[in-house]
């Protein structure tokens, strides 16, 4: 029997799900950048910067971006982390890792970059003080063995960090609906040629667990102190558990 799972709002195999979700971040990877200033109104670089705040990056340290795009925590952490730290750019699309790859260089950092599944880490257990991934945790087939990778990485005291679209107060719901089901696949057609891929993104983020039930999938991986904010009323969260 082949395993199923769910691709935005259809049942899919497993290995479609991950082929499918590469052709969405093949397709928007030369325009992400753009596409999330206009469809956050610029507000994930709020959400990031917040969440680079909380992880509190000192000089030395070693961290790990998960699904880390275009690189824009990477460069915040390559810089705090400094000539004696280790910042590893990583991403399971060849893409996305070219873009930020590219981009990181451009800055003159010089940080290791790796194409990597985040279910399957090559890294040795107790390795990082941080671990990070930002609006990628949903697009994992298996997102519990995904949380236990990221937990086995960390050093014990390191903190993982994950920034995820969330759910909004039912009050909001309406609203928020359109706007993700009319608005971005329209943006997504009108500025980077592909409605779908942002159809995709609005189903994807209904189908990732809420705020509770996240929390709970980061402590039933064995993090403890786990704890989340809502930015923004709840259209992302960012959650953060601490490994005793």
């Amino acid at each position: 029997m082949t395993n199923t799972t769910h691709f935005g709002y259809k049942t899919v195999a497993e290995d479609d799900k991950v082929r499918e979700v590469a052709k969405v971040f093949h397709s928007v990877a030369a325009k992400y950048d753009v596409m999330n200033d206009l469809m956050s109104a610029g507000l994930h670089r709020l959400w990031k910067t917040f969440t680079i705040a909380h992880a509190g990056v000192r000089p030395g340290f070693k961290v790990l971006d998960i699904a880390g795009g275009t690189g824009d925590l990477a460069k915040a952490f390559a810089k705090q982390a400094g000539p004696s730290g280790e910042v590893w750019l990583t991403d399971i699309n060849e893409s996305m890792l070219r873009v930020g790859r590219d981009r990181l260089l451009n800055r003159g950092l010089l940080t290791p970059t790796l194409l990597c599944d985040a279910e399957k880490l090559p890294f040795p257990d107790n390795y990082f003080d941080r671990v990070s991934v930002a609006f990628g945790l949903r697009n994992m087939t298996h997102k519990d063995q995904a949380l236990a990778e990221m937990r086995r990485v960390l050093k014990p005291g390191g903190k993982l960090l994950v920034l995820e679209f969330s759910k909004v107060p039912a009050a909001l719901q309406k609203p928020y609906d359109l706007y993700s089901f009319q608005v971005l696949p329209w943006l997504g057609q009108k500025i980077a040629g592909d409605a779908e891929s942002y159809r995709y993104l609005a189903e994807s983020i209904r189908m990732h667990p809420d705020q509770e039930t996240l929390k709970t999938m980061m402590q039933d991986a064995g993090l403890e102190k786990v704890q989340y904010y809502n930015l923004t009323a709840g259209v992302a969260a960012l959650h953060t558990g601490i490994k005793l």
